[in-house]
């Protein structure tokens, strides 16, 4: 059966999904919400802070210089580099959205922002601050004992400082992607490949790690249901034991948080190792070793044209 005759007959199976007025109400893919109500004096101030590069001890980094937002929220290297010009140890998530991720961190040891936030700073490898440093240098800001003291009652504390830029990070939805517009009932904004190509992303599996609002972020998963993925790759690492680093649990080892799917074809290279360098890689290892399938080379091609329209906007642009 030719793979055109094969599509021919599935139109009338998809039905509602591809041709109907509104979208199907019990979607496993929700569409993002609306900026949550904040603060405007502290998300300002946040966003002051999160491109503040005296958070770090020798005033090299800001949060801004490893989650570009003009670069989908992360940066395009496999690990960020940190105060001491050296690198990471695992690949930068995108900061947009990461407000609606059940924990943080790849290895999911923070629940909140604030816990990432009060990490990141006193990372030996990322900030490598601590917070009496950042109080003393912001307290002796003026600009900043202003706009602290406007902010919050108490002017400058850790907390404080943890609070605003988490409100500003609230703030970092990527509204708008085409597959959202979709989702709330604007069917004819996909092409049919891209409407096909979600339908086999449903199909062959991937939509049991990577669902609801974040398209992914709500769970863990072990990297190499299907094989062996660090045999194959070579060259394992501590940060590779994933999960394990955190509860000790022998069935934690490898497993990390399912990382969400939006605006993925903007924030290449992939994974927790950096190691893939293209959304053609990252497919085809997550094919390999999470399904343990091989796809045809056309739904392939679909899938990662249904990935493509999960990139939203920031600021009226695309990512």
């Amino acid at each position: 059966m030719s793979s055109c005759f094969h599509r021919l007959l599935l139109v009338p199976l998809l039905g509602l999904c591809l041709n109907a007025g509104s979208a199907p109400l019990d979607e496993p893919l929700k569409p993002l919400p609306a900026v949550p109500k904040q603060n405007p004096l502290r998300v300002e101030l946040g966003r002051q802070l999160f491109n503040e590069p005296r958070l770090s001890v020798n005033g090299s980094l800001s949060c801004a210089s490893c989650h570009r937002l003009e670069n989908g929220g992360a940066d395009n290297k496999p690990f960020s580099i940190g105060f001491a010009g050296l690198p990471v140890a695992f690949n930068t998530p995108s900061v947009f959205n990461a407000s609606l991720n059940f924990r943080q961190f790849w290895n999911g040891r923070a629940d909140t922002l604030e816990i990432q936030i009060h990490e990141v700073v006193q990372s030996p490898s990322e900030m490598g601050s601590n917070w009496q440093h950042v109080v003393q240098t912001l307290s002796a800001d003026p600009a900043y004992q202003s706009k602290f003291g406007s902010a919050y009652p108490d002017g400058v504390t850790m907390n404080n400082v943890q609070n605003a830029l988490a409100t500003y990070e609230r703030t970092l939805i990527s509204a708008n992607s085409r597959f959202d517009q979709y989702l709330q009932g604007d069917t004819d904004v996909l092409t049919l490949d891209e409407k096909y190509g979600y339908q086999r992303f449903k199909d062959y599996g991937c939509i049991a790690c990577h669902q609801g609002v974040n398209i992914g972020a709500n769970m863990f998963q072990k990297f190499g249901v299907m094989g062996d993925y660090f045999q194959v790759r070579g060259n394992p690492t501590e940060t590779d034991l994933g999960r394990y680093l955190v509860t000790k649990d022998e069935e934690d080892r490898n497993v990390f948080k399912v990382p969400s799917l939006r605006n993925v074809a903007v924030t290449a290279p992939y994974f927790h190792d950096g190691s893939a360098k293209t959304l053609e890689d990252a497919v085809d290892v997550m094919f390999k070793f999470q399904l343990g399938r091989i796809p045809s080379e056309e739904d392939k091609t679909l899938i990662i044209k249904f990935l493509k329209t999960l990139t939203g906007e920031w600021g009226g642009k695309p990512l």
